[in-house]
């Protein structure tokens, strides 16, 4: 079995890589779409941010109101408050699903895509946590890929991604740019990698990478078994 962990920055691309990781036989989780589900109606996180963060991050549907919620956590300051709770629920329910993978299949490549993988340990340890799953977070990943790209070119993908027909597309590129902010760049997430993908130019070449990187993975892994 081999335990990877998928990061980069916003924009970056890390959605395409997990897609193609994926079409090629590895087993993928997202961080963002289990953070979404573990923020629905009913699931402790959502309960615990109503809480903190109070009614006006619910809307009239009971759904978080997740612009609201991003404003607050990005804009005054308390993304920390809202890791804290978010953090530990993605990390335990990852590692969960890691272990139900390698129960399946012995040799098989679990790639975690999470932009925040180094983030959550900086936060944790900013926190004063030491002796946790989120403390040593990284040594429980086998294998570090960072994709990697331009912050100029990583603020354009996200602001076209988000913004809809006739929308602001400048307010979202400063929206990028402040996430981008509270992320650690990508030279220092670069120098603590095992392998480095190269997303400043188009798919073919991305794919080209990975054509490469692929057997690599799926060898550690039926060496591991």
């Amino acid at each position: 079995m081999l335990r990877v962990g998928l990061t980069g920055g916003l924009g970056s691309g890390k959605s395409t890589v997990a897609a193609i990781l994926r079409e090629m036989g590895a087993e993928v989780i997202e961080a963002d779409t289990l953070g979404r589900t573990l923020m629905e109606p009913g699931q402790r996180v959502y309960e615990e941010i109503v809480a903190l963060f109070g009614p006006e991050v619910v809307r009239p549907d009971g759904q978080l109101n997740r612009p609201r919620l991003a404003e607050l956590a990005f804009g005054s300051g308390r993304l920390q408050e809202l890791n804290a709770i978010v953090h530990p629920a993605v990390v335990e329910t990852q590692q969960r699903w890691m272990d139900e993978v390698f129960q399946r299949d012995a040799s098989a490549v679990a790639v975690v895509e999470s932009a925040l993988i180094f983030e959550v340990v900086r936060d944790a340890r900013a926190r004063g946590v030491k002796d946790s799953v989120l403390a040593d977070w990284r040594r429980r990943i086998d294998r570090i890929i960072v994709v990697v790209a331009p912050d100029e070119v990583k603020i354009a993908r996200y602001a076209l991604r988000v913004t809809p027909p006739g929308g602001d597309l400048e307010a979202a590129k400063a929206d990028a740019r402040l996430r981008l902010s509270h992320q650690i760049p990508d030279a220092e997430k670069a120098a603590q990698a095992d392998y480095v993908l190269d997303n400043a130019s188009d798919v073919a070449a991305l794919r080209v990478q990975l054509k490469a990187l692929w057997p690599k993975l799926k060898e550690s892994a039926l060496k591991s078994c």
